[in-house]
């Protein structure tokens, strides 16, 4: 029962490598994030490292490296350093641009019916979604959000697909009062707001 708990999720979060390493099933993969994101976040934000000046530190020495490399197998016949094709094919760029065309199309969707149809509950939600990032913004930085946001992403999901029942019963029982406490607000004040019609708007 709990293997199909820990599929489901693995498959829910796309089977692939990522999920492997996400839920810990790469133990190599999910250890080197662990520590690679720890060991940025602290050089950047304890240490006081630049990013810029670290980016281009790391390249140049890359292409010292490359070029000392290939220059001494020339002299002394050796192999030339093992530097893959990184040419980008044209089925990934396609591929990419469409999940970023499915992402665009939904927020538009959501600013339609926000701007055009009036609907006062994505309204809501939208504009309470967006004030907690702005108000979580005061407090962090991206580095330190992108941080905590991997650090969730190791320990969050692991712990879902062990107490996937025990969770999910609490979540149904938490949707069912945010259900009810929604359904009362939306009696008592969201109806009682007047909203122009669309006879008003064509009339107008």
């Amino acid at each position: 029962m709990g293997e199909s708990h820990r599929c489901s999720v693995h498959l829910a979060i796309g089977s692939g490598a990522v999920a492997n390493v996400l839920l810990w099933k790469n133990w190599f993969g999910s250890a080197a994030l662990l520590i690679g994101s720890t060991a940025l976040w602290l050089l950047f934000e304890r240490a006081g490292y630049n990013l810029l000046l670290f980016i281009s530190n790391v390249l140049l020495l890359l292409v010292v490296m490359l070029f000392f490399w290939a220059k001494s197998a020339l002299f002394l016949n050796r192999p030339l350093p093992p530097v893959p094709n990184l040419d980008i094919s044209k089925e990934s760029v396609v591929k990419a641009a469409d999940e970023m065309r499915v992402w665009v199309n939904r927020a538009l969707s959501i600013a339609h019916d926000i701007a055009i149809r009036g609907k006062f509950g994505l309204f809501v939600q939208v504009f309470l979604g967006l004030w907690m990032i702005s108000h979580i913004g005061d407090f962090f930085n991206f580095l330190t959000l992108a941080y905590i946001a991997v650090l969730l992403s190791l320990s969050l999901l692991v712990l879902y697909t062990k107490y996937q029942k025990q969770i999910d019963e609490k979540l149904i029982i938490a949707r069912q009062i945010i259900q009810a406490q929604y359904r009362k607000i939306d009696e008592q004040i969201l109806r009682k707001i007047p909203m122009p019609s669309n006879n008003d708007k064509k009339t107008q």
